[in-house]
C-alpha cells in the first residue's frame, strides 16, 4: 500500500507549475497553498480552498482560475512520474495486490482514479472520501476493510512519520518512503 503525495509523486512539479500560473514564487505558493490543505483533504469545498490560496496571494478568486487551478492541481498530482511507474508496474507484474491510502481531495481523488496507471491498483482510499485523514487510527482501520485485509497483512509506504507511528500503531509494516529501490529492497 501507497501513499499518493510525496511517494508515488513527488510535489516538486505540482507547485512549481502553480506558481507559474499564478505569477508567484514558489515558496509564496507553498505559504498559501498548505495552510488550509487539511480541510481540502478532508473533503472540503474546491472553491473555498481555492479561493483561500489565491486571496492569501492577494489574487482575485475569479471562478475561471479557481476551476484552472483545481484541475492543474489535480492533473498534476494524478500523474505518475517514470520511476514510480515502473514501481507498479513492476510489482503488478509479481502479482502483489497494490492499493493507494493517501489524504487528498475529492477533485485529485477523481483524478486519480481515471488515471492511466490507476488499473494496477486494487482498490483506492481517499481521506476525502471517507472524511478521514491520516494520521487518525480509523483511517487504517477502515482502509482494512475496504481492502479485505488485516493488519498484519499490509505492508505500507508513506513519507511521513507520523503516518508511519499510527500506521505501525494499527498493526501494519509500515516504512517512511525514500524512494522506489528501498521499498522493493524491503519488499523482498
Amino acid at each position: 500500500m501507497f501513499d499518493l503525495g510525496e511517494v508515488l509523486v513527488p510535489s516538486t512539479g505540482v507547485l512549481p507549475l502553480l506558481a507559474a500560473e499564478l505569477g508567484v514564487a514558489d515558496e509564496e505558493l507553498a505559504a498559501a497553498y498548505w495552510p488550509a490543505r487539511a480541510a481540502y483533504d478532508l473533503g472540503g469545498p474546491s472553491d473555498v480552498y481555492w479561493t483561500a490560496v489565491v486571496t492569501a496571494l492577494g489574487r482575485d478568486p475569479e471562478p475561471a482560475l479557481l476551476r484552472r487551478l483545481e484541475h492543474l492541481d489535480s492533473a498534476k498530482w494524478s500523474t505518475l512520474p517514470a520511476h514510480s511507474a515502473a514501481l507498479l508496474d513492476g510489482l503488478a507484474s509479481d502479482g502483489v495486490r497494490l492499493a493507494v491510502l493517501s489524504n487528498a481531495p475529492a477533485p485529485l481523488a477523481a483524478a486519480v482514479r481515471t488515471a492511466p496507471w490507476s488499473s494496477l491498483i486494487g482498490h483506492f482510499v481517499f481521506s476525502a472520501d471517507e472524511a478521514l485523514a491520516k494520521p487518525d487510527p480509523a483511517i487504517y482501520t477502515r482502509a482494512d476493510a475496504v481492502y479485505g485485509t488485516a493488519p498484519q497483512d499490509v505492508v505500507f509506504f508513506d513519507d511521513r512519520a507520523d503516518n508511519v507511528a499510527a500506521a505501525r500503531a494499527h498493526g501494519w509494516d509500515a516504512h517512511v518512503w525514500t524512494d522506489p529501490a528501498a521499498a522493493l529492497d524491503r519488499l523482498a
